[in-house]
């Protein structure tokens, strides 16, 4: 019979139930009912494991009151929680080792991560206390039994030995107090949105879930699948009526632009007809990207045991996702037109323009005298096809970070001189003057071919669930706009902002905030030259990969908190918890940010209103790759130092303490 509970779920959980059903159901049809919930075969090794812990949660649930949630799904990690547990007010996460003496780092941060996941994106869960409990089946030791709640009351994870686990349960109510019952209902029924990660959205798109499937809010959702929907419409409308399109995606920071173009990569990327690619020239996001995806390629394979010598994990995510410059060499050495009838581009504002395109050309290539900037020689490769092409631009605001970048109107100027036939789909919100294409869009706003479209702006934030106001409060920072920044500040509740001059201070802080297996990591301007005092020293190469991917005992991970990444590494990627290194390169005067680039033994002034610009967008970077927090370490100075001079930084540290930024003892 099926229980009260498991209809309310909506099949989270193969098996749910009250407990008291639990204890009065057998083994076998237990198990029964979760091999036919599990879409996959089931194989003995797990039918040995579930009979393991379902014989231990009947010999510990004897009269004990709540409900029971096994194989419970956890959708942003792709991952099951072998069961979670409702009774006496509390959230018990509880992960099964089996056969395990002891308690392992792995599993210590899994069933965490599980907890804090329920915590966050769990509706249901957001204000419950929840204990991650680590069961090693084989052990005769706890290693830790008391609980110990953080300020959201999700508790350090608990190491239980089976034989102790029913005493543990006893004492859980009286550590709480007196707490109403959970409503299972509610709970069972509640939304569960996720904020992924690029990395974690990618791994999610590319084994086909959907865009709407991993937003987190309903109207964010909404708003993703409505412009990926229409995307696809003119995908489908330019292969049927045989035209070449160029359409031009925009939206506010965090509102998933680079999510929509991987959906339409992945939902394309096995079609002969309208194959598509997913193109940046963010060098570091295409390595992270692509080793991640290409770990879970190796792994689904082994797990479906793929053929001995089926083709190499790698090769269909390269076709998935490519340097857009080896995608713009390719043409250089090939007269066809390319693959790809499908091309996305992510950052489009940051190709090249005339003069560093043809700089490089000379100079890497050989070819003098080339005449066209990276958006028309792009465009002209795709207008080598015949029949159809589309071009899909992805579009950003105030993230040019360095020289030679033309900004989006080239792309509209590009197509305007030299295609008039191809069919230009513009979002409306392109007009802004943060997008700087105005002039480019009156050119062409009288063309028969150009459509201005609402559904091509995504107007909702999907940026963490503890970082919505971030954006703004950093663009208030930067602009010297001193009440602003103050209101901006104020909004950030849930996401923690400290200041220190003392750079331990800072790593014991993000070491204490980061929790289970969320990331963090020293970040700092390229120019950020002064800073070697402190053991951080810009120049020294990260690779990005391990950087963002390593587990954090190894020394080359961003969790050690050693190697320090800038702008150029981390621009497009997130971390949960950042330190950011503040150098005399920016410096606020006590009335307006000043700009400095450091030449041979002394600071230089920058002069240049677009270096200055570079500058800003650099540090408007680094103060927004945090999810959770963050804290800045704006050095002391030195007497003894002419290049670290006590004015560098302290004007710097007031201004950001007049904004209300406490400072961290």
């Amino acid at each position: 019979m099926t229980s009260p509970a498991s209809s309310f779920l909506s099949n989270r959980a193969w098996y749910e139930a009250s407990i008291s059903e639990f204890l009065g159901a057998s083994g076998d049809s237990i198990i029964g009912r979760m091999s036919r919930t599990n879409p996959l075969p089931t194989d003995p090794e797990q039918v040995e494991a579930w009979e393991v812990q379902i014989e231990l949660l009947k010999e510990w649930l004897k009269d004990i009151a709540g409900s029971i949630y096994i194989e419970f799904a956890i959708p942003r990690m792709g991952r099951r929680v072998d069961t979670i547990l409702l009774m006496s007010g509390l959230v018990l996460v509880i992960e099964f080792k089996v056969g395990a003496t002891t308690f392992d780092r792995s599993g210590f941060d899994q069933v965490w991560d599980y907890a804090l996941d329920l915590k966050n994106f769990h509706e249901s869960s957001h204000d419950l206390p929840i204990v991650p409990i680590l069961v090693a089946t084989a052990a005769s030791e706890s290693e830790s039994t008391e609980i110990d709640f953080a300020d959201d009351l999700v508790s350090r994870p608990l190491r239980i030995a089976p034989n102790q686990f029913r005493s543990l349960l006893a004492a859980l109510p009286l550590k709480q107090g007196a707490r109403a019952g959970i409503n299972v209902r509610t709970w069972a029924t509640a939304p569960y949105r996720p904020t992924p990660t690029i990395i974690e959205a990618a791994r999610s798109l590319y084994a086909n879930h959907s865009v709407e499937s991993i937003a987190r809010h309903d109207a964010g959702a909404k708003n993703l699948r409505h412009t990926s929907t229409r995307i696809e419409q003119i995908i489908d409308e330019a292969r049927q009526r045989q035209k070449k399109v160029i359409c031009f995606v925009t939206g506010v920071p965090g509102a998933g632009k680079t999510l929509v173009g991987l959906n339409v990569a992945t939902q394309r990327r096995d079609s002969s007809e309208t194959h598509a690619v997913f193109l940046s020239g963010n060098g570091p996001l295409v390595e992270v990207l692509r080793a991640a995806l290409t770990r879970d390629d190796k792994e689904r394979r082994l797990r479906l045991a793929a053929p001995r010598g089926a083709h190499k994990a790698a090769n269909p995510v390269k076709a998935f996702i490519q340097n857009v410059h080896h995608f713009r060499d390719e043409a250089l050495t090939h007269p066809a037109p390319p693959a790809n009838r499908v091309v996305i581009f992510d950052e489009a504002q940051r190709a090249w323009d005339l003069r560093k395109t043809a700089e490089f050309m000379k100079r890497r290539k050989g070819r003098a005298q080339f005449t066209d900037s990276e958006p028309a020689f792009l465009l002209r490769y795709m207008d080598r096809h015949d029949d159809w092409a589309v071009v899909i631009c992805l579009v950003g605001g105030g993230q040019e970070i360095h020289t030679g970048e033309a900004g989006i109107g080239e792309w509209i100027d590009a197509a305007n001189r030299l295609f008039p036939d191809w069919h230009l789909y513009i979002s409306s919100d392109l007009t802004d003057s943060e997008y700087a294409a105005g002039a480019a869009i009156d050119l062409v706003s009288k063309r028969r071919n150009v459509t201005f479209e609402d559904k091509l702006h995504l107007a909702v934030s999907m940026r963490s669930f503890r970082a919505d106001h971030v954006s703004t409060f950093v663009k208030s920072m930067l602009d010297g706009r001193l009440d602003a920044a103050r209101i901006a500040f104020s909004r950030l509740d849930r996401f923690p902002i400290v200041i220190t001059r003392d750079l331990g201070r800072a790593r014991a802080w993000i070491r204490d905030k980061a929790r289970g297996s969320e990331r963090s990591g020293l970040v700092a301007s390229s120019k950020a030259m002064r800073l070697k005092p402190h053991a951080i020293d810009i120049r020294v190469s990260v690779n990005p990969v391990h950087w963002f991917l390593k587990e954090r005992s190894d020394i080359r991970a961003s969790d050690y908190l050693e190697d320090c990444a800038t702008e150029f590494q981390v621009q497009g990627l997130e971390l949960d918890w950042t330190c950011v290194n503040w150098d005399g390169d920016l410096r606020y005067n006590g009335k307006e940010w000043t700009y400095f680039d450091f030449r041979g033994s002394r600071w230089e002034n920058i002069r240049s209103a677009e270096r200055q610009n570079y500058l800003r967008n650099a540090y408007r970077v680094l103060l927004t790759r945090a999810r959770q927090g963050m804290v800045l370490f704006i050095p002391p100075g030195s007497e003894q130092d002419s290049t670290r001079s006590h004015q560098f930084y302290d004007p710097t540290f007031q201004y950001l303490r007049e904004i209300g930024i406490p400072e961290l003892t």
